[in-house]
């Protein structure tokens, strides 16, 4: 009788490893969001290794869950003093939806955790949430997230004296380094950061 046909016993790579040293499942996702999975999956594998690179202050990362139906709150007119307090018109400009105001580009936008103090000079704080669009070009001088040797980062994309890129931390105290691009350095920029937000309670 032929063997030919039908599934081997003990045929291919052991389960649990593989790249991610775990079982792995086939799933079907849009085609758009090929890109944010991969990057996903590739933060997710640096966090499993606990890798330890000073150019990583990047933490988790979110997709935004756009709802069909927008939360519109009240946006006063009058703006308010952070010093001595002013008292408040009573009237409403506008409604403000926070997706409308935060997200350009819905299908090409997601949201990553800022982990250590090397950007606290640009407001950008410890577990703090930024928004990167990757449907935007970068600039110099932009804040971007940048894959810098296979690990994340967020710096302010700049060039150097010969011309070639570098990334420069936000951090007065001089404890970090700016990051120089070489030819061998395998680097990408990943998006362009938009925008950020905190919850203070």
């Amino acid at each position: 009788m032929s063997n030919r046909g039908g599934k081997r016993e003990n045929a291919g790579r052991p389960r649990g490893q593989g790249k991610y040293g775990e079982p792995t499942v086939s799933i079907r996702i849009p085609e758009s969001q090929g890109d944010n999975i991969k990057m996903f999956l590739d933060a997710y594998q640096q966090k499993r290794s606990g890798s330890d690179h000073e150019a990583t202050n990047v933490d988790e990362f979110f997709t935004p869950a756009i709802s069909d139906q927008p939360t519109r709150l009240p946006l006063f007119s009058t703006k308010v003093a952070a010093g001595l307090p002013s008292p408040a018109d009573d009237h409403v400009e506008k409604h403000l939806d926070i997706s409308e105001f935060l997200i350009d580009h819905a299908a090409s936008t997601f949201f990553v955790t800022i982990k250590g103090d090397s950007m606290i000079d640009v407001g950008l704080l410890p577990d703090d949430k930024v928004v990167v669009d990757r449907s935007k070009a970068p600039s110099i001088g932009d804040i971007v997230l940048a894959v810098v040797d296979r690990e994340f980062t967020i710096k302010i994309l700049d060039y150097g004296a010969n011309k070639m890129p570098r990334l420069m931390p936000a951090n007065s105290s001089g404890t970090y380094r700016p990051i120089y691009i070489r030819p061998d350095t395998q680097f990408e920029i990943f998006g362009v950061v938009t925008g950020s937000f905190r919850r203070f309670k």
